[in-house]
C-alpha cells in the first residue's frame, strides 16, 4: 500500500480532510452518541509506529478524545509501552472503529464485522497518509480492520508477537491490552516480552528500513 502524501504540508492537509469526514460519519446506529476519536490527540503524522486497537472504550477514549487513554486498559498500554522504553509520543494511535460501540445495557461491545468494514477506508487513508514503518496492531477485531482493506490469513493464536509482512508492511500482531484479555488471554507478563519485541523490531527497522 503506497502513501498518499510526500510533504508534512500534504499529510497535514489530508489528515484535516479525513478527520473532517470521519466527524460527519453516521454509517453505525449504535454509535450514532459516540464521539469520533481521531484527532491530532492521535499522534505525529510522520510516526514510524503505528498502533490499532479495536475501538474507543467508553471510560477511556470515548470520553478523553485521546485513542487507549482514560481508563485501565489505556493504563496497561502504557505501562507497556513505558516498560520497553517507548512513549505514545512517538507513535500514531488509533482504532480499527473510531466511535465507541455498546451493547443494549450502554455497556462496551466488540466492533461487529459490518462496523469494522464500514470504517475500513478511514483505517486505510490514516495509513497512507502516516506511512509508518512498522504497524501493530491490539486485539482481533484490529486485524479484521487491516483483513478488510487488503485480506490477510493472520491470526492472533497463530501469529501473536511475530513479524509479518502485510500490504508490502512490517506487522507484528498482538492481543489487546485490556483487562479481560490480560486475565483470559494474554497475562501482562507474555504482553510485556511482546512489547519489548515490537521496541526491538522497531530499532531494527529504522536501522535498515524496507525497500518498496
Amino acid at each position: 500500500m503506497s502513501s498518499l502524501v510526500q510533504t508534512s504540508l500534504e499529510r497535514a492537509a489530508c489528515f484535516k480532510e479525513l478527520v473532517a469526514e470521519v466527524q460527519e460519519c453516521i454509517k453505525c446506529p449504535r454509535m450514532s452518541g459516540s464521539a469520533r476519536v481521531l484527532s491530532a490527540t492521535s499522534g505525529k503524522l510522520d510516526s514510524k509506529l503505528m498502533f490499532i486497537a479495536e475501538a474507543p472504550g467508553r471510560h477511556g477514549a470515548d470520553q478523553t478524545g485521546i485513542p487507549l487513554c482514560g481508563d485501565e486498559t489505556g493504563d496497561n498500554f502504557e505501562n507497556l509501552l513505558a516498560r520497553a522504553n517507548m512513549n505514545r509520543s512517538e507513535a500514531f494511535i488509533t482504532n480499527a472503529a473510531l466511535c465507541n460501540p455498546k451493547d443494549d445495557d450502554g455497556n462496551n461491545a466488540n466492533p461487529n464485522d459490518k462496523e469494522i468494514a464500514n470504517c475500513s477506508s478511514f483505517l486505510k487513508r490514516q495509513i497512507q497518509i502516516v506511512d509508518p514503518v512498522l504497524i501493530v496492531t491490539l486485539g482481533r477485531a484490529a486485524l479484521d480492520g487491516l483483513n478488510a482493506i487488503e485480506p490477510h490469513d493472520f491470526t492472533l493464536s497463530k501469529d501473536v508477537r511475530t513479524l509479518v509482512n502485510w500490504s508490502g508492511r512490517a506487522l507484528i500482531p498482538l492481543y489487546h491490552p485490556s483487562p479481560k484479555a490480560i486475565r483470559l488471554h494474554r497475562n501482562f507478563m507474555l504482553q510485556q516480552e511482546d512489547y519489548n519485541f515490537v521496541a526491538d523490531q522497531r530499532t531494527l527497522l529504522l536501522q535498515n528500513p524496507p525497500q518498496p
